[in-house]
């Protein structure tokens, strides 16, 4: 329940990209655990150094996945993503939030951060407007082409999952591709993220410090 064209932006994330690619690495045997909401094997957790184990990493959805797969075991997805109505969003917050998991993404499991950039439709677009221009091709028709490629599957996934589908998602989902590779370059540096009001320091050695600074203070 998006309210407004940000909150739209927000679903593009959340849904045909995040979710997407989230359940492509489960079928693929690299499933991820998501920090809001896990159900453990409580014995074998307890065995395996309890909930003090999760302070491993600084996102403990990151060090519950590397647990279970340290020993040999599988983090599996639920068989359809829970809703979570949006509301009202701005770009400010769509930006504090991807640029906090980005830089989380880069921290715990760089091996697998880097390749993002390739992901969105910017980096097809680019090669595909230079090979037109080399060949000689209309660069508009190009654009399109490749611009219906990508996104039609992403809308058909939407309607298919009953995902929220709506004449303005195609905009969302071109200035979602817009910020991506910025986001992506924000993961590599360094420096402090926003969650929930509070100023969070990621280092590159995995060791957080949480600033006592709440918005408004």
């Amino acid at each position: 329940r998006p309210d407004g064209f940000w909150a739209e932006v927000e679903c593009a994330f959340l849904n045909t990209l995040q979710a997407r690619w989230q359940y492509t690495g489960e079928a693929l045997g690299l499933g991820f655990a998501q920090g809001k909401s896990m159900l453990w094997n409580k014995p074998m957790l307890d065995a395996n150094g309890g909930i003090r184990a999760l302070a491993a990493e600084i996102a403990e959805d990151a060090a519950a996945t590397k647990l279970v797969n340290g020993l040999g075991l599988r983090v599996n997805l639920v068989g359809s993503p829970f809703e979570q109505p949006l509301g009202l969003r701005r770009l400010g917050e769509i930006w504090s939030r991807q640029a906090r998991w980005a830089r989380l993404r880069r921290v715990t499991f760089p091996l697998f951060f880097a390749p993002e950039i390739l992901i969105g439709a910017a980096p097809p677009l680019v090669l595909a407007l230079v090979a037109a221009a080399g060949a000689g091709f209309s660069l508009s028709a190009t654009a399109l082409a490749v611009l219906v490629v990508a996104y039609l599957p992403e809308c058909a996934l939407a309607s298919a999952k009953g995902w929220h589908l709506s004449l303005r998602m195609i905009p969302a989902m071109m200035v979602r591709d817009c910020i991506l590779p910025i986001v992506w370059a924000r993961g590599w540096l360094s420096g402090a993220v926003d969650w929930r009001g509070n100023t969070m320091t990621i280092h590159t050695s995995a060791v957080a410090e949480l600033e006592e600074t709440p918005s408004g203070a």
